[in-house]
């Protein structure tokens, strides 16, 4: 197997998230968004400090993680970067206050609990809260009928909820329904921001009136099942 010079490596990998960064933001443009109304979360889970390095160089200012371990690592280690970091994992109740810390919107409140621990807390991040279409008791995120009164009680704390998020059903009518639902919610109580669509589903999202995409393998690749790629 060639061995390439990091320097070489690391040109490639600028070379490959720009020219994905890019054809991002030619999919939003096809769909007729703008790019002013639509935000990229680059998905950095599995993936070195570097690839959000050569991402910000290319033009990307805002991150996600799944993990608050991978958060806390990758924030401090690009912390002269002008970038801003969301959190798009369930909370655990022991790790809230952590995440709290590292992280600018937190995306997946699902529960009063949460809410009222984070308003405990001295650092108040943005707020988004999930709502889970799928009934899967594997899938993080409030029913439908749950949304308006955590939205609710958020703001009756003090807190600054300022949107849904959702992951849809990867069918592609089920996913439209879900997104529309969704922007149809946060239409209803009066929230700016809606997160939906990933990689494969982020025309129908556009369709539906995302504010943001959360786009991990078109940005960066595939994720290495054996750790987090390296450019050395």
């Amino acid at each position: 197997m060639t061995t390439f010079p990091a320097s070489s490596a690391e040109d490639e990998l600028a070379e490959r998230v720009a020219a994905n960064l890019a054809q991002l933001r030619e999919r939003i443009l096809e769909a007729g968004r703008t790019l002013e109304s639509v935000r990229i979360v680059g998905v950095t889970k599995t993936f070195a400090p570097e690839v959000v390095r050569v991402a910000a160089a290319a033009g990307l200012s805002t991150f996600g993680e799944n993990y608050v371990d991978e958060l806390e690592v990758k924030r401090s280690a690009t912390s002269d970067l002008d970038v801003r970091w969301h959190f798009l994992g369930a909370l655990q109740t022991n790790k809230i206050a952590r995440i709290v810390r590292a992280a600018d919107v937190v995306c997946g409140v699902a529960r009063v609990r949460e809410l009222e621990k984070i308003a405990l807390l001295e650092a108040t991040p943005v707020l988004y809260v999930q709502v889970d279409f799928t009934g899967s008791a594997q899938r993080n995120g409030a029913r439908v009928d749950e949304v308006a009164p955590l939205v609710r009680r958020g703001h009756e704390l003090g807190l600054e909820v300022r949107g849904l998020m959702t992951i849809a059903p990867p069918e592609p009518e089920p996913a439209r329904r879900a997104f529309l639902a969704t922007s149809a919610l946060a239409d209803e109580l009066g929230l700016v921001e809606r997160s939906m669509g990933m990689s494969d589903d982020l025309e129908i999202a556009l369709e539906c009136g995302t504010t943001e995409v959360r786009v991990g393998r078109a940005l960066f690749g595939q994720r290495d099942a054996l750790g987090p790629p390296r450019l050395t």
